[in-house]
């Protein structure tokens, strides 16, 4: 590797959204720093089965009917 042409690779805490906290390294931030996090898989509706999934199955639904015509009779 070249020398100083990457950034500070540093130990941070990050800090989920139910307060539980765990080390890593990272370039965010400063040595020591926390990140707390807004959205993680224990709240993001797309692991939790939330609203997400719903508004998907009509996007697949509206996908088929408005390209009903084109697809391949067997």
């Amino acid at each position: 590797m070249k020398d100083g042409i990457h950034p500070d690779y540093h130990p941070i805490t990050v800090v989920m959204t139910d307060g539980t906290r765990f080390e890593t390294r990272s370039t965010w931030g400063r040595p020591g720093a926390e990140l707390r996090l807004d959205v993680d898989p224990k709240t993001h509706p797309a692991w939790t089965g939330g609203q997400i999934q719903v508004i998907q199955r009509g996007q697949v639904e509206k996908f088929n009917r408005r390209f009903e015509k084109f697809r391949r009779r067997g």
